[in-house]
C-alpha cells in the first residue's frame, strides 16, 4: 500500500478529541498504577484475561497494537503486521489490545468479543486473523447476521459452533472486563485512532507503520538496542 493509500485509511479511523464515546463500564477500570508498556497478566480488572501474546512472551522488544477489528486501516496494516510478526517471532513479543471504536463501527465490539470468546477456547490468534481476513464480507452485517458470521468463523478457527456460544454466553462478563481494561489502557495513552503501534512504549508513526520498510526498521533497531543479532 502506498503511503498516500496508508493516510487515506488512517484518517478514515482517527477520532477527534471527545468522539471517542467510551462505554460507561470504562470508568469504573483505574489503570493509574499500570505499566501500559508491559505485558498484561491475568487479574481480576481484565476478567482473568491476560494480554494475547504471539511470538517471544519474555522479549525486551514488545510490539503492542492498539486496533479495532472493523477499522479499514487496521484492516490494511494486518497483512503487514502478520508477515512481520511471524518473520520476528523467534525475537519479539506481539501484543493486540482490543479499542473497538463504536461511534464508528457498530460492530467493532462485538467481533471483540468473539476474538476473546475464541480465546478462551485456545484460539484467540486464529479468530483474530479470520475476522481482519474477513472484514469486508462481516462489517456492514445486521446483529444476527454478525453472530452466525462469527460463530462460523470460530469454527474455522477450530472452534465447535456450541462451544464458541457456550463461550459468549457464560463468560460475558470476563469478555466486557478485558475489552474495557484494554480500552482503558489506550486512554491512558491518549490513543484517538486505530491502529495505533508502541514499540517498547513508543509510538510508531504513521510514515512508520504505511511503509513495509520503515515499520520492519523499527522493529530490527529496537532488537539491535536490545542486544539481539539480526541477520
Amino acid at each position: 500500500m502506498s503511503k498516500r493509500a496508508w493516510i487515506i485509511f488512517v484518517a478514515i479511523c482517527v477520532i477527534g478529541f471527545g468522539g471517542l464515546v467510551v462505554l460507561s463500564q470504562q470508568g469504573k477500570v483505574d489503570v493509574s498504577n499500570v505499566n501500559v508498556d508491559k505485558i498484561q497478566s491475568a487479574k481480576a480488572d481484565n476478567g482473568k484475561i491476560a494480554d494475547h501474546v504471539y511470538g517471544k512472551e519474555d522479549s525486551k522488544v514488545v510490539l503492542i497494537e492498539y486496533g479495532d477489528f472493523q477499522c479499514p486501516g487496521c484492516g490494511a496494516v494486518h497483512p503487514r503486521v502478520k508477515d512481520l510478526v511471524e518473520k520476528y517471532k523467534s525475537d519479539i513479543a506481539f501484543v493486540f489490545r482490543n479499542y473497538p471504536l463504536t461511534q464508528l463501527h457498530a460492530n467493532a465490539r462485538a467481533a471483540a468479543a468473539a476474538a476473546e470468546a475464541a480465546g478462551l477456547k485456545g484460539k484467540y490468534w486464529e479468530m483474530h486473523n479470520t475476522l481482519f481476513e474477513s472484514q469486508d464480507e462481516w462489517s456492514e452485517s445486521s446483529t444476527s447476521e454478525r453472530g452466525d458470521l462469527f460463530a462460523t468463523y470460530a469454527q474455522q478457527s477450530g472452534v465447535k459452533k456450541a462451544d464458541f456460544t457456550s463461550s459468549l454466553e457464560n463468560s460475558n462478563d470476563r469478555i466486557n472486563k478485558k475489552i474495557n481494561f484494554d480500552m482503558a489502557l489506550g486512554k491512558k495513552l491518549e490513543v484517538s485512532g486505530t491502529p495505533t503501534f508502541f514499540l517498547n512504549g513508543k509510538q510508531l508513526t504513521e510514515e512508520q507503520v504505511g511503509s513495509d520498510d520503515a515499520f520492519e526498521k523499527a522493529i530490527t533497531d529496537a532488537l539491535k538496542k536490545a542486544g539481539v543479532t539480526v541477520e
